[in-house]
């Protein structure tokens, strides 16, 4: 391919085009009709020889030859943008947009408060919105689209094509009602120093399966380590957790800080996990490889650091 041949708003179309996945909305942005963008794609695939996109059910879908250039050319627009827009340095402050955050139920009790307030304080122009996919097909098609511009949690699906890094790895805790029968009385504080093995199985147990997070894993792991649960209940998030241990004799493996966000609105406690060999759960944020330079998304991630991460 001969540089020469192409020019700059081909490279800009083929971008919205990989961003937007629709001739129709590339149309509207660039502020040209269906058809010169149509032409525009038709002389760009007889360029490289490869059709780079092909209309499916969800829209445009990228060819992997026009996945291989994605980065690159994004990468390229963006110095480009910085080069002839010396002095539009990115500020908050004046941002005016929709920021969509992948996460799972934990996240929003336990992560949203304090990125709403950081927000609020810096980004007044921000509208935060979450979502949960219970697929990770869907998660990851949305990261790719720029639907959803960063991802916190328990992810293990997000892997090829996907930045990522560690917020923080945190341990599974018990967590039960203070004056739960099994355990006898706990202190009036949000802390039992201790809970037997012995006192774990002979307890029943609230089951929390999370699909598309690597939370799900924990009742395989344990039935690993030879610990069976007597298990009374299964609910699929974590956001009713609290309502029903208050209520009930049950146990509920969770992770610590979920925990700790539980128990004072909840009249709950929480100790140490009986079972050793229950591993770590990895905290990370994930950005898709196409937001790595864009402003919005590297300022975004140094909110989430700053106000989430450890160290």
């Amino acid at each position: 391919m001969n540089l020469s041949n192409l020019d700059l708003k081909q490279l800009v179309l083929f971008n919205q085009l990989m961003t937007l996945g629709s001739v129709s909305r590339v149309a509207e942005q660039m502020d040209m009709t269906q058809p010169s963008v149509s032409n525009a794609l038709a002389r760009l695939r007889r360029q490289f020889g490869d059709e780079l996109f092909v209309r499916t059910s969800g829209g445009m879908a990228p060819t992997p030859l026009a996945e291989q250039m994605a980065e690159p050319v994004a990468e390229a627009l963006a110095m480009l943008d910085r080069a002839v827009n010396p002095s539009s340095a990115f500020d908050p402050a004046t941002l005016e947009r929709t920021i969509t955050l992948g996460m799972t139920d934990i996240g929003e009790i336990v992560f949203l408060p304090r990125l709403v307030e950081r927000l609020r304080q810096e980004a007044p122009g921000v509208h935060l919105q979450t979502v949960r996919n219970h697929t990770a097909v869907h998660l990851r098609e949305d990261m790719e689209s720029g639907q959803v511009d960063m991802a916190i949690g328990l992810l293990p699906q997000l892997k090829s094509g996907f930045f990522q890094r560690r917020l923080f790895n945190q341990r599974y805790v018990c967590l039960f009602r203070r004056d739960h029968p099994v355990l006898g009385p706990c202190a009036e504080a949000s802390y039992s120093a201790r809970i037997t093995l012995a006192q774990f199985k002979a307890a029943e147990h609230l089951v929390i399966t999370s699909a598309g997070t690597g939370h799900g894993q924990v009742d395989e792991l344990l039935q690993r380590s030879g610990i069976h649960r007597t298990t009374r209940l299964t609910v699929p998030h974590f956001v009713s957790v609290g309502h029903l241990l208050q209520s009930t004799d049950l146990i509920a493996t969770v992770p610590e800080r979920l925990a700790m966000q539980l128990c004072n609105p909840f009249g709950l406690a929480w100790a140490k996990h009986p079972v050793k060999t229950l591993p770590q759960a990895p905290i990370n944020v994930f950005w898709h490889a196409r937001m790595h330079r864009a402003p919005v998304n590297q300022w975004l991630r140094g909110v989430v650091f700053e106000e989430l991460g450890e160290g």
